[in-house]
């Protein structure tokens, strides 16, 4: 056993910098989903993401910014496949109020996860990518699979109802 080598394959890169990207993963994960659990399991699937992608040719750049990019697709993907579940248990029913809400941005961020959960999926979704990765609208419509339009008219109904429950939310509490 001599002097150790560069990690070579993308696998031994990905070995390499795995307890420093570990908490940087979870930390990116947890403020956006809320739950030690879910952050928990998303990891866990955003380094298994990983693992497969190291296996294929050519082997991709292994970084930290590359499994935060991971992480972000497997929490859009756990959006997806909660909306599916959610859409197969009941009719959503969604309004619109038609009002362009320019809300002030003082929110309580306990009271602010509680009124998020409460939302519906597709609307959780596009609050995060867009509110708290700060992506453009473009690209929020691009990780859903949505036209231009139907994002910009779901992030409007999403401010409106996360308004409305975050609002409602402070009244239970006085």
């Amino acid at each position: 056993m001599g002097i150790q080598e560069e990690p070579s394959s993308g696998r031994d890169r990905l070995v390499a910098i795995y307890d420093r990207a570990l908490p940087q993963v979870y930390g990116y994960l947890l403020p956006r989903c809320g739950s030690a659990a879910l952050a928990e399991d998303l990891t866990a699937e955003t380094f298994m993401a990983a693992v497969a992608a190291t296996r294929r040719a050519p082997a991709p750049r292994v970084s930290v910014a590359w499994l935060i990019g991971i992480a972000r697709h497997e929490l859009v993907d756990h959006w997806r496949r909660a909306a599916r579940e959610e859409r197969g248990l009941a009719a959503v029913e969604q309004t619109e109020d038609g009002v362009d809400d320019p809300w002030a941005e003082r929110l309580d961020a306990e009271a602010a996860h509680a009124a998020l959960a409460r939302l519906s999926a597709p609307q959780r979704v596009a609050l995060t990518l867009r509110h708290l990765d700060g992506l453009p609208v473009a690209q929020v419509a691009e990780h859903l699979g949505r036209s231009l339009h139907a994002t910009e008219t779901l992030l409007v109904r999403a401010r409106a109802a996360l308004r409305r429950v975050y609002e409602e939310g402070e009244t239970d509490e006085a």
